[in-house]
């Protein structure tokens, strides 16, 4: 017997309810599309963020790959917080919520139209977590389809990020450098559409997710505006079609091995420490035991083998060049470091999607050899003691030495810190203490 694939959705489009098909034929639906299975399509809607600005169009195209797969692809919106807009003022205790508010929003939207399967879209910080977050949770046929990364700028003939107008504008607040100098690379810093293009927060989970299964192989490295972004969307509903074919599930991917990958590949990049939190909380969506004492185990014995920004110079156009995330996940699985036999939403093992990936190529300084990695333990450390007895999380990626004393400055607002720096207040060897606004309060700065 054939495989329903609607297995959801026909409880409404052949339901006891046939009242309600008014509303499909009004959409343009013909008979057939009645027993097509239909996939919710997640879109973090905010053209106010160049991260999010592309996402419609995005969506738009992967609907149109849904319907090339026989499939019936549908957007629909979920709210998105601009970390980089917002950090540093009170819309910044929005951030951490909003990626809940994006599992919620999931969950009801996938749930209440009996959606047969999801896609989230992810494009800024909070994005992905949030929808992955929702399929573990829901257990629907599903994957995570990255947005892609933004382009380098260019200032005097060099690429500039994100974190070059940042470092610009703390040297010019300090009088190492003129302001009209930090205004220039501000301005050019942010060429166009996409995510943060540097080892933060929003590429942190890109390969993270690929790492665990839930992403397809290439999807975090291939850059917002490259045609290989769109060919991507127009694919993903052969993608999507397969896993319903087979019946394979989010769960069914995310197992403790699934997670282990997840957490040793965060090490490996110098991720960002966001990724910790946001692991954690797909664990336990997923119904997975994995706390703060797996990953400091797994910290410190995996190296740092990326020079990525922000601890080392390269972006993730510069991967991309390279070869893309598999060729990353590919010299990782032959170290040792990741267990290649964990299921992916390709429908086969890590190992067989990066069976036919060459090596890492010699002349490049982004991806270290097995033997000279770029440190012999993860950049970011847990540690649990008094100040923190449940454990906390720190990033020693600019330090020389294991261990540091300092006078500690506290703080009750991000502002008070840049207006000490300005002033010269903050002196080399200082502890500075923001209070209040960690993952437990309404947000993280």
């Amino acid at each position: 017997m054939e495989k329903r694939l609607n297995w959801n959705s026909h409880q409404l489009t052949r339901g006891w309810q046939k009242g309600v098909t008014a509303f499909y034929w009004g959409l343009g639906f013909k008979e057939e599309d009645l027993d097509k299975a239909q996939v919710g399509i997640g879109v973090p809607l905010l053209d106010g963020n160049l991260c999010n600005m592309h996402a419609h169009e995005l969506a738009q195209l992967m609907a149109q790959g849904c319907r090339d797969a026989g499939l019936l692809g549908f957007p629909f919106g979920v709210p998105g917080v601009s970390d980089n807009i917002t950090q540093g003022m009170e819309g910044g205790n929005a951030s951490l919520p909003s990626r809940n508010l994006i599992a919620n929003a999931s969950e009801c939207v996938v749930s209440a139209h009996c959606y047969d399967a999801m896609i989230g879209t992810h494009h800024c910080d909070k994005n992905g977590p949030g929808f992955a977050m929702a399929l573990a949770r829901m257990n629907v046929p599903g994957l995570l389809l990255s947005g892609g990364s933004i382009l380098p700028g260019c200032y005097e003939g060099r690429d500039v990020t994100i974190l070059d107008a940042y470092d610009a504008q703390a040297a010019a607040d300090v009088g190492e450098i003129p302001h009209a100098k930090a205004d220039a690379i501000i301005r050019a810093a942010c060429p166009g559409a996409g995510g943060c293009g540097i080892a933060a927060s929003f590429n942190t989970w890109g390969i993270t997710m690929e790492a665990i299964g839930l992403m397809p192989p290439f999807s975090s490295s291939i850059p917002a505006i490259d045609p290989a972004k769109k060919q991507e969307c127009l694919e993903v509903g052969h993608l999507l079609k397969r896993l319903l074919e087979t019946g394979i599930r989010p769960r069914d991917i995310l197992n403790r091995k699934a997670f282990e990958n997840a957490a040793t590949a965060m090490a490996a990049i110098g991720g960002s420490t966001n990724g910790v939190i946001h692991l954690l909380a797909l664990a336990r969506e997923a119904k997975i035991s994995f706390s703060l004492k797996d990953l400091q185990r797994i910290f410190r014995k995996t190296p740092v083998l990326c020079n990525f920004a922000p601890r080392g110079k390269r972006t993730m156009v510069d991967l991309h060049r390279l070869g893309g995330t598999p060729l990353l996940l590919k010299h990782f699985l032959d170290m040792g470091l990741l267990d290649g036999s964990c299921l992916t939403v390709t429908g086969v093992t890590l190992e067989e999607n990066l069976k036919d990936i060459p090596a890492v190529p010699a002349d490049q300084d982004l991806i270290a050899p097995a033997d000279t990695p770029y440190k012999p333990y993860a950049d970011m450390q847990i540690c649990f003691g008094n100040l923190a007895p449940e454990g906390m999380v720190f990033k020693v990626s600019s330090m020389q030495s294991p261990t540091f004393s300092g006078s500690a400055m506290c703080f009750e607002d991000p502002r008070a810190i840049t207006q000490a720096v300005k002033e010269k207040r903050l002196k080399p060897g200082t502890v500075v203490v923001l209070r209040h606004l960690g993952p437990v309060a309404s947000g993280m700065p």
